[in-house]
């Protein structure tokens, strides 16, 4: 959007924009210039729904009025029931980009956005108003950057492609580095650069002036429905609603004219999605699988076990180290800004995997965060009790103690003498979560964010520090009134750790590839359902997966009901002594570091020491600071 005339240049500057992505819609591209000059749009296409050229994107509206481009999908709501009118509706073809947009021309933006159900991110442009907008997904599934300034707005699914557009700073965002030091991803609407944006989940944004800050228009808001919503008991009648939601969830995100698969973790949260697909009985489920060799970072076993139950086409395949290292240069450019989840490497691996034979997979990812499943959910009520019943010198005592014995120590004693349940409830780092429960316990901030945070003490790697209180707090985000611990812990993360941290992985992983992610349980009908249930301290439903659990153990092995959670990781700290030594000891060089002046290379030196000596554990905040730097190598280079 540019108030003079779009010039060539522009032009040119857009179709290299669009073909930065080419891996996010490899089936083809369009550029669409305004008559007027003022606006071009670019697109690339991954066909999913609608295959023919009444498809392509950018698309112009019946009456002219409107241009769109969208990435996303439909699922359910008014533009997705014109969609199943099909020609009979008026329509040229059956893509849901084209019942969205002419949606768009009957209702408007907002009134379109607050009344579709699925997953998207798109830019429209009223040819008449003179008016841009764009509009995100409620829980931030889709991706959408914007910048304004020096007579533009700029937009893109991601980063690269805005750096190609240009026409903002790249500076660096102090207040977003600390964040990113703190939790090992950048939480929006901030991004790592000044001049950049994110747009936040569930909210449109109006441009009626180039030079103008947007508007921003909130059209659904997670906190104020759980707020809203009264609570009712877990019984006979919950149980059959709550299989119901999410059997329409799943049938909705089925709907696809290439083929269709899951990603099967071996967990609860895909169990029960790959058990529904089965009920519904469209044909064969491919399911797919990554495992490692590693003990405690092997989820194949199950996930073959829950296939032969339920009798899919499985697919899995257990890497090594080497393959699940021969990643990790690539991961700067999947993901394109500083991001330190250091399961985007199996992602990205079961995401190659699966594409080899599906174009569209199902995930149960987004259950956690609606349904309890995190163990840190039912330790921040303990701890909150803990701080509140012993005074200040006591609590003290025990953080030192607790963090005095260094991680691996910890995780010997726990292996040797803990037993089964201690091994299960600490899971495969118990060093590392007794020294974060430690930390909480004298966390001058919300306790939360102190579990959260993989390093405590950002204000020492940080050259000239940061400023005092800047660094983002979770827990700021809720209101008390929410009700317990356990319960705000949950909304935080549905409003941060999810849309920032979790679908970030699984977008730029599967987006890498060409495969497109959908994920059941982010249904709005879910959401308002689960937030309906009994929340107060004294609920039965202290374990809400036992929905889940009722769903699929009819149908798996009472080993899989019952097992542990067991996160999707890799053993990264070991890497960094083994392996990957020498790669990461060349990101870390003190010299370079300096050169860069960002970070304090003595700081990260010693960190780096204690980590190979095991005198601790730093392989989470080692990894922010690795993937920063290599980020920085890529960024350099465009």
């Amino acid at each position: 959007m540019d108030p003079g005339a779009v010039t060539e240049s522009v032009r040119y500057a857009v179709v290299r924009a669009s073909a930065t992505l080419r891996h996010r819609g490899p089936d083809g591209s369009g550029i669409w210039v305004d008559p007027s000059r003022s606006v071009v749009l670019g697109h690339r296409r991954l066909s999913v729904r609608d295959l023919s050229e009444s498809g392509a994107q950018p698309m112009v509206s019946a009456d002219g009025r409107w241009a769109i481009t969208y990435n996303g999908e439909l699922y359910g709501g008014a533009p997705f029931d014109r969609l199943k009118l099909g020609v009979a509706g008026g329509l040229h073809g059956t893509s849901d980009t084209e019942a969205l947009l002419e949606s768009i021309a009957d209702r408007g933006v907002v009134e379109t956005v607050t009344s579709t159900v699925g997953m998207f991110a798109f830019a429209a442009w009223d040819l008449r108003e003179r008016v841009l907008w764009l509009a995100r997904d409620r829980f931030g599934e889709k991706p959408l950057y914007y910048t304004t300034g020096a007579g533009r707005v700029g937009f893109a699914s991601e980063l690269k492609a805005m750096r190609v557009m240009g026409g903002f700073n790249e500076e660096i965002d102090r207040v977003a580095l600390a964040d990113y030091l703190s939790y090992g991803f950048v939480p929006g609407p901030r991004t790592i650069h000044v001049g950049v944006s994110k747009l936040s989940p569930g909210c449109v944004a109006r441009f009626d002036r180039p030079n103008d800050a947007a508007r921003v228009i909130r059209y659904w808001d997670p906190v104020e429905l759980a707020g809203e919503t009264p609570g009712r008991p877990y019984d006979d009648s919950s149980r059959e609603e709550f299989s119901s939601l999410l059997a329409s969830a799943v049938d909705g995100r089925l709907h696809s004219d290439v083929p269709v698969g899951a990603l099967l973790s071996g967990g609860l949260d895909s169990t029960a999605v790959v058990a529904m697909m089965r009920r519904l009985d469209r044909g064969p489920v491919r399911t797919f699988t990554i495992g490692f060799g590693e003990a405690g970072f092997d989820e194949s076993s199950a996930a073959e076990s829950v296939a032969l139950s339920l009798g899919t086409d499985h697919t899995a395949l257990v890497v090594t180290p080497a393959d699940a290292q021969a990643v990790i240069p690539m991961l700067p450019s999947i993901y394109d800004e500083p991001f330190a989840d250091s399961s985007q490497i199996p992602t990205v691996l079961v995401s190659q995997l699966a594409r080899e034979q599906v174009t569209v997979g199902l995930s149960g990812d987004g259950a956690d965060e609606l349904f309890g499943g995190y163990e840190r959910y039912r330790f921040v009520d303990r701890l909150h009790g803990i701080r509140t019943r012993l005074p200040s010198p006591v609590r003290s005592a025990v953080a030192a103690g607790l963090t005095g014995i260094p991680a691996a120590a910890w995780d010997l004693l726990v292996g040797r003498l803990g037993g089964s349940r201690a091994e299960a409830a600490l899971g495969t780092r118990p060093g590392r979560r007794l020294h974060k429960a430690g930390r909480a316990l004298i966390a001058t901030g919300s306790p939360y964010a102190s579990l959260l945070r993989i390093c405590e003490d950002v204000e020492a790697l940080m050259v000239g520090g940061c400023e005092s209180g800047s660094v983002w707090d979770p827990w700021s985000d809720v209101p008390a009134s929410v009700g317990g611990g356990r319960h705000r812990a949950m909304l935080a993360d549905t409003v941060g750790y999810l849309p920032d941290d979790l679908l970030v992985k699984v977008d730029r992983a599967s987006m890498s590839v060409g495969l497109e992610i959908r994920t059941p349980y982010l249904d709005p009908a879910i959401f308002e359902f689960a937030w309906s249930l009994e929340n107060g301290p004294d609920s039965h439903l202290l374990d809400r997966k036992k929905m889940l659990r009722d769903l699929v153990s009819p149908l798996v092995p009472e080993s899989v009901v019952r097992r542990p959670k067991t996160g999707f990781g890799v053993p990264i700290g070991e890497w960094l002594r083994g392996s990957l030594h020498d790669w990461a000891d060349d990101l870390l060089d003190p010299i370079q570091i300096a050169r860069q002046g960002h970070l304090e290379p003595l700081v990260i030196q010693e960190m780096w020491r204690q980590h190979i000596d095991r005198r601790a554990d730093h392989a989470d905040a080692l990894w922010a600071v690795l993937m920063f730097q290599a980020w920085l190598n890529e960024v350099s280079r465009d």
